[in-house]
Order: C-alpha cells, then sequence, then structure tokens
C-alpha cells in the first residue's frame, strides 16, 4: 500500500527497468519469412511490403546465411511458381525437382543449422489460388490432405526440418505426421497453423506469391470455408489441442497483434511451443505509417514483437526479423 510501496522505484532508469524486466527479445526469437522465385541472380522488391523481397535461390542463399549471422536460426520459406506450372492438382507441389525442393536443399547445403520449415499448402500451386483441390465447387478437404501429404514428404526429402501446415484443412496433421513416419522421416517436426484466421490482413502476403481466390462463377471467392472466423475464440483452443494430439510440435496464431487474446489463451492451455505470425498487412501498416512520419519505425516495430512475446509466443515469425535482429545486436 501507498506510500509504503512505490511502483517508480523499479522504473527510475533504464539501468533499474532492465534488471526486473519480465519479457526480453532476442534475433533467436524470430523467424524469417523468405519468398522465393524462379531464375538466377534475382530479387523483385513487393511493393506492398517494401524491403521484404522475391529472391532466386541463388540470392536466397546469401539471404539466409546473412540471417543466421545476426542470430536468426529459423526460416518459413515461400515460393512462386510459374504460371504454367499451376493446376487444380497441386502436383508440382511435390515434383523432387520444383522449386521449392531445390531451395530447401542449397538452403541446407550452404547453411545446415537453419531450420527450415517450407509452407504446406496448396494455394501457390492453385489455378484458383486456394489451399486446397476444387471438387463440386468447394475447397474438398480429403483429397487435399492426400496431396498435403505428398507435398510435405517431398520437403523432407529435400531436408526441411519442420513442415508447416498453412491449409487448415482438417485431420491434416494426422495423416502428415503418419505420412513422414511412414518414409522414415520420425525425425521432421511439424508446425501447424492451428488457429489461421480468415483475415483482411493478408492482403500484402498474397501480392507476393500472387495467390489470392480467383473470381470465377461456382469458385469460393474466399477462404472462410477453411480458415477460422475472426469473431471466434473457444474454436482457436480447440483446434490447437486437437493439433497437438494428431501429432503437432508446435502450434501457431495467425494474425499476431490483433490476436494477442488468442495467444494467451491457447499458451495457457498447451505444453507446446506456440508460435505467432506477424502478417504482412502488420508489416505493411507500420511501413506505410513510418514513411508518412506518423510513428516512429523501429520504436513500434520493437514494441509490437515484445508484446507478441509478452502474450506468450515462443517463437515469431515476422517481415521485421532481420531489422529486428540488427536493432538488438547493437
Amino acid at each position: 500500500m501507498f506510500p509504503l510501496h512505490r511502483g517508480r522505484r523499479l522504473r527510475v532508469n533504464e539501468s533499474m527497468r532492465s534488471l526486473v524486466r519480465e519479457t526480453t527479445l532476442s534475433p533467436a526469437d524470430f523467424m524469417f519469412p523468405m519468398f522465393i522465385s524462379e531464375g538466377e541472380n534475382t530479387e523483385t522488391e513487393i511493393p506492398s511490403m517494401p524491403g521484404i523481397f522475391r529472391r532466386s535461390v541463388d540470392l536466397t542463399v546469401k539471404e539466409v546465411q546473412e540471417l543466421y549471422a545476426l542470430g536468426i536460426r529459423a526460416i518459413n520459406i515461400y515460393v512462386k511458381v510459374s504460371e504454367n506450372l499451376k493446376d487444380n492438382t497441386g502436383k508440382e507441389a511435390w515434383n523432387p525437382n520444383g522449386l521449392m525442393q531445390n531451395a530447401i536443399r542449397a538452403i541446407k547445403e550452404a547453411c545446415p543449422e537453419m531450420i527450415v520449415m517450407p509452407d504446406v499448402a496448396l494455394d501457390p500451386y492453385s489455378i484458383y489460388g486456394h489451399d486446397g483441390i476444387i471438387k463440386n465447387g468447394e475447397v474438398a478437404n480429403d483429397i487435399t490432405v492426400d496431396a498435403l501429404v505428398k507435398m510435405a514428404v517431398s520437403h523432407a526429402h529435400a531436408g526441411a526440418d519442420f513442415v508447416a501446415p498453412s491449409d487448415m484443412m482438417d485431420g491434416r496433421v494426422l495423416y502428415l505426421r503418419q505420412g513422414l513416419d511412414a518414409a522414415g522421416f520420425q525425425h521432421v517436426g511439424i508446425m501447424s497453423y492451428s488457429a489461421k484466421y480468415a483475415s483482411a490482413f493478408y492482403g500484402p502476403f498474397r501480392d507476393a506469391l500472387d495467390s489470392a481466390p480467383v473470381d470465377i462463377t461456382d469458385i469460393p471467392t474466399d477462404k472462410k470455408t477453411y480458415q477460422m472466423d475472426y469473431a471466434n475464440r473457444l474454436e482457436a483452443i480447440k483446434e490447437a489441442l486437437s493439433d497437438i494430439e494428431e501429432g503437432a510440435d508446435m502450434v501457431m496464431v495467425k494474425p499476431g497483434i490483433a490476436y494477442l487474446d488468442i495467444v494467451r489463451e491457447i499458451k495457457d492451455r498447451v505444453t507446446v511451443p506456440v508460435t505467432v505470425f506477424h502478417v504482412s498487412g502488420e508489416y505493411a501498416m507500420i511501413k506505410a505509417a513510418a514513411e508518412k512520419g506518423w510513428l516512429d519505425h523501429d520504436k513500434i516495430m520493437m514494441e509490437q514483437l515484445m508484446c507478441i512475446k509478452r502474450a506468450g509466443a515462443n517463437l515469431i515469425s515476422t517481415y521485421f526479423a532481420k531489422e529486428a535482429a540488427i536493432l538488438l545486436n547493437k
């Protein structure tokens, strides 16, 4: 009780604040999402994500080595494949010599200690921009899961440490675990996008991969039949617990800042690591506001990352990973 207790004694200067700080950040808390494109010695900046590029495999490898030198220990990779490789089956997704598979091999050869978590979903390979196979005008769950298993096993053959299913199909974690084990990849982990909401924050990401749902009659124009309703809280807990029962080694909440209540709810109920995806729209908003001079870029970046960690994240997948690591290393 005041005046015996004065909270300001513990805030008197930075030295004291650092002594009693409850939450800390380090580069090892971050995973960097990376976009990979065909070609050689090419990079293209994504207009809606200043500072983020689609890079060819050779330049991606160089970037990975820089990230590792900064203390970042995990990357989440996505590919932008040529239009002529897209169809409704997603078969290019498990091509042993596909862009994703070649990228995994190159990264692991150049930087074997970097944890590589390739994305497992069909939207980059789909002519319809959906995470699954379209049948009778709907995203068909079970045949999509069969395709995802082939995709994940091909990633494991290429050298992936974890696979990261972002598709939100029912039962896919169980079948991925069984498929990986049957192929001899018991050591390959699964980081499941367990609570992935149908969010408007993904717009810049879809620009990066040209993976937005197409506007065609009799094809769903959004992903709300498989991604979660953002009005729901208990459903997220159910999904995370279900994925863990099916064999997930880590669970993810996506998006980040607007969903920190969900992060804490899940963190309080699970015993596996929780990843939070600080998504493209959240990144783009900070960049745009800072460009306008409305926000201090570095301060708001670090505040948001700290808040995500404080809410319960063990790992933060963020496009700010490199910039934040550079600041932390100073």
